[in-house]
């Protein structure tokens, strides 16, 4: 990596070369071709990880990026480099700045490569030995000085202090041990060679293992009593998963052996061989015992990847299972009251399955001995065939005592269970069973029934002779399979179907659900499992469930008709604002409140056809369940409230929804109407007047409340709208939802509140318009008479003027006034008040200015007649 150097001649002054452009120019092409050239470089070694496993690849990655860096740095010092940094920041040239950002990341990373590979390479001699250094010694040595030397770097780096550089590369020191380990301990040639040596490489791989843990905590402690800020407190499943694993496998590796040479080996001796008539009987069973390692020699998989894991407990498992009698015995102990069971086997034939199959695997081997007489003849031959003679009496009576359980129990219940009704009535409260949801069929094919047919099938294939009422009912399984799975099919859509009726529904299908109930009283009062007409009935009953489903069905798209007309009466905006005409201008108070009312008028008219379409629908609905279609039918009166108690909430929320949306609306700081300010002397006032706009608002929510008079209650127990009472001669009253609805304490509370927001507007308005009280005195005062006075005592013109100057600026301070003001919903147009105001300081202007003229013409004609008499003196 090079840096090109500028063509351009920089010999000279810095100062002079920074004054001229065709230099500058092309220094700045170098040095953004310097920049882009040092950004990719460093791009690349950020990215850079090591390029293998272990931690020696870590040390050669940081001597790689120091020699890179460091190669790169040099060029950035040499003079030429140099001078065009100078004259490019003594030309203030934009991209120095840029350049000056990479060169300092160049030197922070340059500085970070060199201390790191100076304080690794102190670890790279104990990395060697644990790699490549020749035995176990090297490496179990090389453990200690390695983790003190990486206590030292911890100290004194300033960059593998932290847990995020210190981790990694223990991880990499972890699996250079483990890697080594690995090679120590070569399934592939450990079973093949002495045992002894074997034995002894595994302890030495164990004692390496655990060093390794072991002086890590010794150093963490070092680490806490230095005193130093940092402690050592690194994830230890990230440093020791891999190797504790590895450990217990050493373990199990050592245990093999051990059982092979303690257990197996002693048991017959190589020196029978030399005093029996069969020897190669007693080779062929050694032969069989050493087989007991065959898979480990033949281990398809690394037994230390912690990925295989399952598959190494498997292979241990399997090797322990079959090393000696005695751990058969043992097993059998341990679970004779809870057997371990196959999949899909039944808790007795599975009992017994189980109990054969260990007796199968000690008779394997015992079988195996047998055939050598010499072997059984000794003491621990004589003892192994005792165990295994007393484990096989043991498990013989148990297979015995669970097959005669089993039989007589079977026996006595498969006649009782098959005469159970195919359901059960019961009740899901504590209420009595008229409720409709509170009623649930069960079916009731007893679990035992069907365990019963698998023991029997599994003991049929034990070869043991089972009941005729087993084997009837074994060989029922798949008629009883489908009339449970149709049983169940339509009780649960039964039962489904029952959940989702509302109140009002239930009552409607209330003959319905009789009904059914009535088909359904056979299966609970009179048909078992041994009836003839079983599946004449589950065909009934699913028929009569299906015809149930189809009305429901129906009537819930009536029922959807019913609330989409609802819901359009629901979503009434009965607050319809007027939109502005002439570009800005707003509706006057009483224009804005017409408008509603003329809206709402044509709402009403909508929300009245869409009420009056709900009967007949619900007459509809009376014609398929009950079918009248009168509109009164008694088994719909529920029905009817139902619907009835419905339109009356939407009512109520659509109201309250109303005058929320009112509310905020008037909140909302958009003018919707404007207002007039206007002198009535002596008094400033609105028009209209804050009062009749409080009455206006007060009519608009009391129209919108009568809304609901246009909504007609029905008569009891009917669909039919209440016909108009004559109370008296002249007085008609109907019923509607008006009376109920407009009792809400909701809607209540949200007229309150519109009223009082109302109030505070106009009330905040008038506390406005009290700044124009300072101007009162224009038409508050007596003219005449503080003219008059003025007159008396005729002051000198300078009082004339003072006077004139005030009223000017009174009419010229008013033309400066806002002529608008914007008061929430409110637009208040100050304009005539502001002409009233100025057109009264121009009349006391006038008025002045005539007296002002009087005083002087008077004055001047009595100096002119003060002139000639005293001419005439002369």
């Amino acid at each position: 990596i090079k840096l090109e150097m500028p063509t351009i001649n920089i010999h000279g002054e810095v100062t002079a070369l920074a004054k001229v452009p065709a230099v500058v120019q092309s220094l700045e092409s170098c040095a953004m071709t310097w920049q882009k050239l040092i950004s990719t470089v460093l791009e690349e070694q950020l990215k850079k990880v090591p390029k293998r496993n272990g931690a020696l690849a870590e040390i050669d990655l940081w001597r790689e990026k120091n020699a890179t860096l460091s190669a790169l740095t040099e060029q950035t010092k040499l003079p030429e480099v140099q001078k065009v940094l100078e004259i490019l920041q003594k030309a203030e040239s934009e991209q120095i700045e840029d350049l000056q950002i990479v060169l300092s990341d160049l030197r922070k990373y340059h500085v970070e490569a060199l201390d790191n590979v100076k304080f690794l390479s102190t670890l790279e001699r104990q990395l060697k030995n644990l790699a490549y250094g020749r035995g176990s010694d090297a490496v179990l040595n090389a453990i200690p000085l390695l983790l003190k030397s990486l206590k030292m770097v911890w100290i004194m780096s300033r960059h593998y202090n932290k847990d995020e550089r210190m981790v990694p590369l223990m991880e990499r020191i972890a699996w250079d041990i483990s890697t080594r380990v690995s090679k120590f301990v070569d399934l592939h040639t450990l079973f093949k060679g002495d045992i002894a040596a074997a034995k002894m490489k595994i302890t030495e791989a164990k004692r390496i293992l655990e060093r390794w843990k072991k002086c890590y905590f010794t150093v963490c402690a070092q680490v806490e009593a230095s005193g130093s800020e940092r402690y050592w407190k690194f994830d230890l499943k990230r440093l020791f998963e891999k190797t504790d694993y590895m450990i217990s496998i050493c373990q199990d590796l050592y245990d093999i052996f051990q059982v092979v040479t303690e257990e197996l080996y002693n048991v017959f001796i190589p020196e029978l061989t030399t005093v029996t008539e069969n020897p190669k009987g007693v080779e062929a069973l050694l032969s069989e015992v050493n087989a007991l390692t065959n898979p480990m020699k033949k281990l398809a998989f690394d037994p230390f990847s912690i990925a295989r894991a399952r598959n190494w407990k498997l292979t241990m498992r399997e090797f322990k299972g079959e090393v000696s009698v005695e751990n058969v015995k043992q097993m059998f102990v341990q679970n004779l009251k809870d057997p371990p069971l196959y999949k899909n086997h039944p808790p007795v034939a599975g009992a017994i399955y189980w109990c054969r199959s260990l007796c199968y695997r000690i008779k394997h081997m015992i079988t195996r001995f047998e055939e050598v007489e010499e072997l059984l003849a000794s003491e621990r031959g004589k003892e192994v065939k005792q165990i295994y003679l007393q484990v096989a009496k043991k498990m013989q009576e148990y297979e015995d005592q669970k097959y005669s359980q089993w039989r007589e129990r079977t026996e006595q219940m498969v006649p009782l269970l098959l005469k159970e009704n195919l359901l059960t009535v019961s009740s899901v409260t504590e209420e009595s069973v008229t409720t409709t949801k509170s009623v649930c069929f069960t079916m009731n094919f007893s679990p035992i029934l069907q365990e019963v047919i698998v023991e029997t099938k599994y003991m049929e294939q034990l070869g043991l002779p089972v009941p005729e009422i087993a084997r009837y009912v074994a060989l029922q399984e798949d008629k009883y399979l489908r009339y449970t799975s149709k049983l169940k099919s339509m009780l649960d859509r039964y039962h489904k179907l029952v959940e989702t009726l509302n109140e009002g529904e239930t009552k409607v299908f209330d003959d319905h659900i009789q009904e059914l109930w009535r088909i359904f009283k056979s299966g609970h009062k009179r048909l078992t499992w041994n009836s003839l007409g079983i599946s004449e009935f589950i065909v009934h009953c699913t028929q009569a469930v299906g015809k149930l489903e189809s009305l429901v069905h129906q009537i819930r798209n009536i029922s959807k008709d019913i609330s989409s007309k609802i819901l359009l009466i629901e979503s009434a905006n009965l607050f319809k604002f007027p939109l502005a005409k002439d570009g800005d201008a707003l509706p006057e108070a009483k224009e804005f409140f017409d408008y509603i009312k003329c809206e709402r008028a044509k709402d009403v008219a909508h929300m009245v056809r869409n009420y009056s379409a709900i009967p007949p629908l619900l007459i509809e609905v009376e014609g398929r369940v009950a079918n009248t279609n009168t509109g009164k039918s008694p088994k719909l009166a529920s029905y009817y409230a139902y619907w009835e108690n419905r339109i009356y909430q939407v009512l109520t929320q659509l109201i309250v929804k109303n005058l929320q949306a009112f509310n905020a609306a008037l909140l909302a700081n958009v003018p919707l109407l404007k207002i007039e300010a206007v002198l009535s002397v002596p008094d400033i006032t609105l028009v209209p007047s804050a009062s009749e706009i409080d009455t206006m608002t007060a009519q608009c929510i009391q129209d919108c409340v009568e809304v609901t008079k246009h909504i007609l209650r029905w008569m009891h127990g009917t669909c039919i709208e209440c016909p108009p009472q004559h109370v008296r001669k002249d007085e008609v009253v109907t019923f509607s939802f008006y009376s109920d609805v407009s009792q809400s304490p909701l809607i209540i509370e949200q007229a309150i509140l519109v009223t009082q927001n109302v109030h505070k507007v106009l009330a905040s308005l008038s506390k406005y318009l009290s700044q124009w009280n300072k101007y009162d005195l224009l038409w508050k005062s007596d003219k005449g008479a503080v003219l008059e006075k003025l007159a008396a005592e005729k002051p000198a013109c300078v009082t004339f003027d003072g006077q004139l100057q005030f009223y000017m600026q009174v009419a010229q301070e008013v033309t400066q006034q806002p002529l608008i003001k914007d008061e929430q919903f409110i637009r208040l147009h100050l304009a005539p008040l502001a002409l009233t105001v100025q057109e009264n300081a121009k009349g006391w202007m006038i008025s002045i200015g005539k007296l002002l003229n009087e005083l002087a013409r008077e004055n001047l004609f009595r100096l002119q007649e003060e002139i000639q008499v005293g001419v005439f003196s002369f």
